[in-house]
């Protein structure tokens, strides 16, 4: 059963840090397909060598896109839960260009926990980390919500 009460007193608390990812081309190029994105910037090759970020980067809405599954890796403040679904973002910002090759990992932070019907309502500040760089590739304020 979740304990709202339990879980509001732990809000501004650093939940935890989740795994490093590698993003390579293979990834990039294969998200370029789905989204039909294919701009230079994110395809190997000379225009990309040559421009402004010295090789491809990866979309920011693929580190978007992996927020999922780099959040998942880190500490929970809800274990045990019947469905946790993705409710929205209240905030997204990419900080950083990522090159391709790149390590990501998320940094989890709980914002607020609301009560709702069957369970609650959960906004974590993440925060993906950029291996390597002193500043954050993204910062994502994301809403879940978590039913017993």
């Amino acid at each position: 059963m979740l304990d709202p009460t339990a879980l509001t007193a732990r809000i501004g608390e650093e939940i935890g840090t989740g795994d490093w990812l590698r993003i390579d081309q293979d990834r990039v190029d294969a998200f370029a397909d789905a989204t039909l994105d294919h701009q230079w910037i994110h395809q190997a090759g000379t225009p990309a060598e040559e421009g402004p970020f010295g090789g491809p980067i990866v979309h920011g809405f693929l580190a978007l896109s992996l927020l999922w599954h780099l959040t998942s890796t880190a500490p929970s403040v809800v274990e045990d839960a019947a469905m946790v679904i993705n409710y929205g973002l209240d905030k997204v910002r990419f900080i950083t260009p990522v090159p391709v090759g790149s390590r990501l990992r998320a940094s989890v932070v709980l914002k607020d926990v609301v009560p709702i019907e069957g369970g609650v309502q959960i906004t974590n500040a993440v925060t993906i980390e950029l291996e390597g760089s002193a500043r954050p590739a993204a910062y994502v304020e994301s809403l879940i919500r978590v039913y017993d």
